[in-house]
């Protein structure tokens, strides 16, 4: 069904290997073989999915790959793009010839060692106990509380640091609201539109109603995260809802 998307004119297909709002985890490895099909360039925003999922970039038949720091406890402000060799791609910025004639421009070199060393400590276990705690948050909501959806996929088709959830009736800017003041924090859709009113576009593609839409809430889980803050985030959510429900 994805192949016949294609127009005679494509060149290239851009596909974020996870989701940053919902949290599901695209098949970019069969993408990625319909595009080598078709003399597609296929590139991936890994970003949210980096070093929490495997990524090999022959297998799954990727010519660019985006990454970032700051998803991995890294410094702000420093990315990769991976390119295949041979993958045709202008310079991004002209006038020197860092970067090997690709982007003009002083090396950032403290936030690059920083960015190596956030990978370095990176932990395939770390990523178990963030799937266990997001699994534990479920599991406690479905114990206390009716009437929610869980958006997007589960179990091992979700990367573990995301839950995006919505009660029904319970507007997800009030949650976020007294969340807050109690010192929990969320996001209503993602944190790069977090001003905007109109409802997430990720949901109502999914076919998400616009009322539900704005119900919606994101929590992140991090390697930090303790099952502590787990329960008080539960405990706190429930009371929550229930309070404006009644």
């Amino acid at each position: 069904m994805f192949a016949k998307q294609f127009l005679k004119k494509t060149i290239l297909v851009s596909v974020m290997h996870c989701n940053n709002e919902v949290g599901t985890i695209e098949p970019i490895e069969e993408i990625g073989e319909l595009c080598r099909k078709n003399n597609l360039i296929f590139h991936s925003d890994a970003c949210q999915s980096f070093t929490k999922i495997k990524i090999d970039v022959i297998k799954q038949n990727i010519n660019l790959l985006s990454l970032n720091a700051h998803k991995i406890h890294g410094p702000k402000g420093i990315g990769v793009l991976f390119i295949k060799k041979g993958t045709p791609i202008e310079p991004f910025m002209h006038g020197g010839g860092h970067e090997n004639g690709q982007r003009a421009g002083t090396y950032n070199s403290p936030a690059i060692v920083g960015f190596g060393k956030a990978v370095e400590i990176a932990k395939e276990q770390e990523n178990t106990n963030i799937k266990n705690m997001r699994d534990y948050f479920i599991s406690e909501i479905n114990k206390r509380l009716s009437c929610y959806t869980l958006h997007g996929t589960v179990g091992n088709q979700r990367i573990c640091n995301n839950i995006n959830i919505s009660f029904d009736n319970i507007p997800g800017k009030s949650l976020f609201t007294e969340l807050n003041k109690r010192g929990i924090y969320i996001s209503t859709g993602s944190a790069c539109s977090s001003n905007n009113l109109e409802p997430s576009y990720v949901h109502t593609a999914m076919g998400i109603c616009e009322k539900v839409a704005h119900e919606a809430i994101r929590i992140s889980l991090s390697k930090w995260t303790t099952l502590e803050e787990i329960d008080t985030t539960v405990n706190n959510v429930c009371n929550i809802v229930n309070s404006i429900r009644k």
